[in-house]
């Protein structure tokens, strides 16, 4: 088969005319989800057909190519992509099915000192970090939602309260996946992008306590708890500037929710809020409104229903420091096995040997066939088989821990699960997440499809022609792309690419526009229709979303301004000082 470079200009020799034709596989993706309200998978096929009609006809790519290049984005997407969303759900799914889960949930409400707004900002901003360490794609505001209810909060103010709380958390959440994803379409390291989300995402962090706190109990609440919800954000925003940097950047999540849990308990063992006593009463009359049924759609992170949270089991008895720690114990695991698959150097070197068991393998024909201006192949058409050395894997090797331990540990019987349950739970997970799969298979073939053919780089030629305001831009594309579909990932699959483009032509380190598009994703999850349905469901708001989306996005402009206010002056000597 002849070679094939790609052109930025094949559209009448014209780089304008080639971004505008190469911007319909995304018109159509959004057209389809955002107007015609179709399913995301469905948008997502229809996509990745226009990639590849406007591939072929308009930027001259041969047929075999094109269709090889939506196969091996196919193949990443279902390896390691959804391996790692499928492990992270089911290792969530084994504290439900144990107990512990519930078990979990109490410890955040001993911890809240008796007032229910701390306890809300517990549950919602380090409760919810964890669950989107872990299960995300929008299990953390279902399940928050509905614990926060049962608190007596007010339902606006709660399904409120956690879509803004799942904001900070999102760039890393299932096991970092968006940053995972866009390393493994630019060919950018995922440690230097985690590290600049790093610093960019705490910024965010570090305030949202406050504005949890506003929108539960108005100027009071603010006036009266301040100083806890800002110990809890700064230690969150500064164990996720450490992590990302410092530590294992798919951590992150897991690490900066303990960090601010462990903060909280600290504090308030020196400091109480005033008038605890006052607002739990207060609150509590609310309590006799209908808690929303919980149905955790993690589907709807890609616009699909089908849910896969099971019923916690019933947990009486009292909260011992025992079940307490068992309760933890996943998600202190999780750090201890990513910590030696990631750092263990002291007698063997073991990244050095995970990562050699990894297989990488040339794309057949698409490698030879696909070479840069130089003649030679690219890099991207490598597919590497991570089957030992990738997060999914590492999640599974400490689901089947956390489960032989539970199993041993079982208070009396009340917690039944094995291990053979827990290993049935991973076919269940799998068959339930089937449609969010075909969404990331999608999205990340229709991905490849643009990068490989060309689409992406004239994209990316054409808005690198703003030059450096570009980097104020950057996490709009972001922003817009995670609103629409309702997951970060499919955001930087969708734009990684084409940040990274821009950011060369522009002289712009392409590694600051990727994190932007990261960074900027997190605030658009808030306003994500999808998410936006998941809470008002939960609370028992059904059909009211317009009145959430009313009372959310002026949060999601406000944090979106300063996002591109940072990443613009990180791209300038006034901020740059804070990169790596």
């Amino acid at each position: 088969m002849d070679h094939f470079t790609p052109s930025t200009d094949p559209v009448l020799n014209s780089v304008a005319w080639s971004a505008i034709v190469g911007l319909l596989p995304l018109l159509t993706f959004f057209i389809l989800l955002a107007v015609v309200k179709t399913k995301a998978y469905i948008a997502g096929a229809f996509a990745l057909l226009v990639a590849l009609i406007v591939g072929i006809a308009a930027f001259h790519m041969p047929p075999a190519l094109a269709v090889l290049s939506a196969t091996q984005g196919g193949i990443f997407g279902a390896f390691p992509v959804l391996w790692i969303v499928i492990m992270a759900v089911w290792l969530y799914q084994v504290t439900v099915l144990s107990g512990r889960f519930e078990d979990l949930r109490r410890v955040f409400d001993v911890i809240g000192g008796g007032d229910v707004r701390l306890q809300g900002v517990l549950i919602a901003f380090c409760f919810g970090g964890l669950l989107e360490a872990l299960a995300g794609f929008g299990a953390p505001v279902a399940i928050t939602a509905t614990m926060l209810l049962a608190l007596g909060l007010p339902p606006l103010r709660a399904a409120a309260a956690v879509l803004v709380a799942n904001t900070a958390p999102v760039a890393f959440g299932a096991m970092a996946i968006p940053i995972t994803t866009a390393a493994g379409l630019t060919g950018l390291h995922a440690t230097e992008i985690g590290a600049l989300v790093g610093r960019q995402a705490p910024l965010l962090a570090t305030f949202v306590p406050l504005i949890l706190l506003f929108i539960l109990d108005g100027r009071k609440g603010l006036k009266e708890c301040w100083p806890a919800a800002l110990v809890i954000g700064f230690s969150f925003a500064t164990a996720q500037f450490l992590c990302s940097n410092f530590f294992s950047y798919e951590l992150t999540d897991i690490v900066a929710s303990l960090a601010g849990l462990g903060a909280a308990v600290l504090f308030l063992r020196v400091w109480a809020p005033k008038a605890a006593a006052e607002t739990r009463t207060t609150r509590r009359l609310a309590s006799t409104a209908t808690i929303g049924s919980g149905s955790t759609d993690v589907d709807s992170g890609t616009g699909d229903a089908g849910s896969v949270i099971t019923a916690v089991p019933s947990t009486a008895g009292a909260l011992t420091p025992s079940r307490a720690w068992l309760a933890l114990f996943p998600y202190f695991l999780v750090i201890v096995v990513f910590g030696i698959a990631k750092l263990w150097k002291l007698g063997a070197d073991v990244p050095t040997l995970l990562a050699a068991t990894d297989i990488k393998i040339p794309w057949p024909i698409l490698h030879d066939a696909l070479v840069a201006a130089d003649g030679k192949p690219v890099s991207s058409t490598v597919y590497v088989f991570q089957w030992l050395s990738s997060p999914g894997t590492l999640l599974l090797i400490t689901g089947l821990i956390v489960a032989c331990v539970y199993s041993k540990y079982d208070d009396g019987g009340r917690f039944p699960i094995t291990v053979g349950d827990a290993v049935v739970e991973i076919g269940r997970t799998i068959f339930k997440m089937r449609r969010a799969g075909l969404t990331i298979i999608t999205v990340l073939s229709l991905a490849y499809v643009m990068n490989n053919s060309g689409q992406t780089v004239s994209i990316g030629t054409w808005l690198a022609g703003t030059g450096t305001f570009f980097a104020f831009l950057s996490p709009v594309l972001g922003w817009l792309g995670t609103a629409v579909t309702g997951s970060d990932t499919s955001a930087n699959a969708l734009f990684a690419k084409l940040q990274q483009t821009a950011g060369l032509k522009a002289g712009i380190d392409p590694n600051l526009l990727v994190a932007g598009n990261t960074a900027g994703g997190v605030v658009g999850k808030l306003i994500s229709p999808q998410n936006l349905a998941i809470a008002a469901t939960a609370v028992n708001l059904d059909g009211q979303e317009s009145v959430l989306l009313r009372k959310v996005v002026g949060w999601s402009v406000a944090l979106l301004l300063v996002l591109c206010t940072l990443v613009y002056l990180q791209s300038t000597p006034m901020l740059g000082w804070m990169l790596p």
